[in-house]
């Protein structure tokens, strides 16, 4: 298949794409799975509270059973008392979800190719930028059309991070880098045609 260069010297010009990694059916069960399991991945589970065994005291029973007129009790700290602990106090876990490596290749086919359908995806042969300097991006992006974009280039360029990292509707990130929310969060991914080759031997 064909994609149109947007700009530079081969602005018209067509880029051949292979089908395998651009020309798939889109799988949206798939896609949420994997969009699911990364972002469980990034949670730190790390919250932990203390049962009723765990916080300090509450070893003698407050009062004798029988003759006081209050309700029975046998510890302070139960959970029903102020400073007592949790019934179901939460725990250290870990919120990953499987996703094989088959799973997510197949998922980030699917959003490329959903993204090429719907003209999201925009070629171009290159960003390069005289200096690291926002309003000089944002003037490129204005020329293109592009207001929330995820750029993705080769390789780790300086000026461009730079000049990108103080708009919070553009991002910009290497090949090796790219991840489905990525993917899924922006209007449109402009991406170099080195990228795009890379992407291509990745997922082919």
């Amino acid at each position: 298949m064909k994609l149109k260069m947007l700009n530079g010297a081969t602005a018209g010009q067509e880029i051949e794409v292979s089908e395998a990694a651009f020309g798939r059916e889109y799988n949206e069960p798939l896609v949420h799975q994997v969009l699911t399991a990364y972002l469980a991945a990034g949670r730190s589970g790390t919250k932990a509270q203390k049962t009723k065994a765990e916080v300090r005291g509450g070893g003698n029973k407050p009062w004798r059973q029988k003759g006081t007129g209050s309700a029975r009790a046998g510890s302070s700290r139960s959970p029903i008392w102020v400073g007592g602990g949790r019934a179901f106090a939460a725990k250290p876990r870990s919120f990953e979800q499987k996703v094989n490596r088959k799973m997510y290749r197949g998922a980030m086919r699917s959003m490329l190719s959903e993204l090429v359908r719907q003209d999201r995806l925009v070629v171009t042969d290159g960003l390069e930028l005289e200096a690291p300097k926002t309003r000089m991006l944002v003037g490129k992006l204005k020329e293109l059309g592009l207001d929330s974009v995820l750029i993705l280039v080769e390789a780790y360029e300086e000026k461009l991070f730079l000049a990108a990292r103080n708009l919070p509707a553009v991002q910009v990130l290497p090949v090796s880098g790219l991840d489905p929310v990525s993917l899924a969060r922006h209007q449109k991914v402009l991406a170099t045609v080195g990228a795009l080759k890379m992407l291509e031997e990745r997922l082919a």
